[in-house]
């Protein structure tokens, strides 16, 4: 038989990333685009759909111009994307508002009523019996900051009442695209996880519940019927295959999130592997066989894109988004302009000289502590008001110090995140695999080995490696593949082993981040509040 081949995409908050490669797994070629973002008073994040679409088909385009295969043997194509958001579209899955993203906040008060109450648990704003029951059974409860589907949507209804009225689906953003492709409005079990209104508790059965779609304030018919993960929705739309560049007996996936595609395209398929991922956002994870939460620390274990499995749920808002911010606006190297990005070319220049300037600060900065949340945090807690800085500025302090101590301070929160994922587990991980653009450093990978005292793996193209596992994710669905074959097609670039000389400063730098977040998050509430 020819060989067949498939195109994988991710759709993250900065951009597309699209991959061909074959059933196997073996990449071929890649192309990227970047996707504006619209921030907007009051805790808005917004990104027009058309623009993803006019990014996947650009990338698309540009990828297969280089006829790296037949376009004839292409068989499959699966998108991931950035989740948690809404997009509401009428019936022919056309949007009616631009997407509300996993970031907008504006849904806050709304969350706020339906998930809090009277007889609220000391210390967390839920109303008891309320967590109670989304717990029970979907695992999980809308956020308090509002930035999930269901805050968002409680938004649209209040806020755009027109819109929400003519709207016919919600939609996250996988399932959008999925849409746009098919004109199936469908829904994974894994990206329909977090509206909260789903039965959970049997892997591969999962089912809408009728009293937490009330709970939620969802209406049942304004969402997709749901389909299991990694799947085959159907053939690609003949408007869609012509827009794209690709034949019409292309089979369409079940798109799915990217941090489930993540895990994928980490190889961290087997129970409990960990893997760890730093692009605009970061999570570390793993899979799991068993369906728990922790709501204190903002912790879930949700529907997975792997059968009869759960994944572990985090995420700290702002990583790699940090490093841009530091070179957008307070460095300012030459091509980047104060408040904004340089274009692509001149980025991986300021990126790796970058990586020169912060390598010749010492270990721990010479005091200097950043904390990285810019825009809130939701793991291990849930708290939009808390904001970054640098603390322990002197005079003496350099550029460099400011920005080790940045790469650094995404580091801490990723032990913060470490730490409550292996509480979770009941287990340490002995190595996590590393992927998004943060992996691609071998500084911020020997950084994240000092800071976590855990061996780091950097896979191979880790910028890659959602987009990896979404064809994975594609390959599976046509059959070509198997789930225990995914870890062995997927190489380690390299090992990063934690320096004892280190450990010391970083212990002592981690028990000065944890007391900054303890002593000043009621000042930051009170400020940002």
């Amino acid at each position: 038989m020819a060989p067949r081949y498939v195109i994988g995409v991710d759709l993250g908050t900065s951009g597309a990333r699209t991959v061909l490669a074959t059933t196997g797994g073996r990449i071929l070629g890649h192309e990227t685009a970047r996707v504006p973002l619209h921030l907007l008073p009051g805790g808005g994040a917004e990104q027009d759909p058309d623009d993803w679409w006019a990014a996947v088909r650009d990338t698309l385009h540009r990828l297969l111009s280089r006829r790296l295969a037949p376009i004839g043997d292409i068989a499959a194509i699966c998108l991931s994307a950035q989740w948690g958001g809404t997009v509401p579209v009428d019936a022919e899955g056309r949007h009616l508002h631009r997407a509300l993203l996993w970031m907008d906040g504006r849904g806050a008060e709304h969350s706020r009523r339906l998930a809090g109450g009277a007889l609220r648990i000391p210390g967390t704003g839920y109303h008891a019996l309320r967590l109670a029951r989304w717990i029970a059974r979907s695992g999980g409860a809308p956020t308090l900051t509002g930035k999930d589907p269901v805050g968002q949507s409680q938004f649209l209804r209040a806020a755009r009442r027109e819109v929400y009225e003519r709207t016919a689906y919600l939609l996250d953003v996988p399932e959008y695209l999925t849409m746009r492709l098919t004109g199936r409005p469908v829904a994974g079990h894994d990206t329909m996880a977090l509206r909260w209104c789903t039965d959970n508790r049997t892997p591969g059965a999962v089912r809408y519940d009728e009293r937490l779609l009330r709970l939620s304030g969802l209406p049942r018919e304004k969402l997709p019927d749901l389909v299991p993960p990694a799947t085959l929705v159907g053939p690609i739309l003949p408007t869609a295959a012509a827009d794209l560049g690709l034949g019409e007996h292309v089979q369409v996936a079940a798109g799915t999130g990217d941090t489930t595609a993540a895990a994928i395209g980490a190889g961290a398929v087997l129970p409990y592997e960990g893997h760890l991922c730093v692009g605009t956002s970061a999570w570390l994870s793993c899979h799991v066989p068993r369906k728990k939460t922790d709501a204190w620390h903002n912790v879930a274990a949700l529907p997975s894109v792997v059968p009869g499995s759960y994944w572990v749920a985090t995420i700290q808002d702002v990583a790699g988004k940090g490093i841009d911010w530091l070179v957008g606006n307070v460095l300012e190297p030459d091509g980047a302009p104060p408040g904004g990005e340089p274009d692509p070319g001149a980025r991986e220049e300021i990126l790796r000289r970058l990586n020169r300037l912060a390598a010749t600060a010492p270990p721990g900065s010479n005091g200097v502590v950043f904390t990285p949340w810019l825009n809130g945090e939701r793991t291990p807690v849930d708290d939009p008001t808390v904001r970054g800085g640098w603390f322990n500025v002197s005079l003496t302090t350099t550029r460099a110090d400011l920005a080790r101590s940045t790469f650094e301070g995404i580091a801490l929160n990723a032990r913060w995140l470490n730490e409550s994922v292996e509480r979770f587990t009941g287990r340490a991980f002995p190595h996590l695999n590393f992927i998004g653009g943060g992996a691609s450093s071998p500084f911020w990978c020997q950084a994240m080995a000092d800071v976590l005292g855990r061996t780091i793996r950097q896979v191979a193209d880790p910028a890659l490696a959602n987009a990896r596992g979404a064809a994975l994710i594609a390959s599976v669905a046509l059959g070509e593949l198997d789930w225990p074959e995914i870890a062995e097609r997927v190489a380690i670039a390299a090992e990063f082993t934690p320096d004892p000389a280190n450990r010391r400063v970083y212990d002592r730098t981690y028990a000065t981040f944890r007391s900054l977040y303890r002593r000043n998050r009621r000042i930051y509430a009170e400020v940002n509040g």
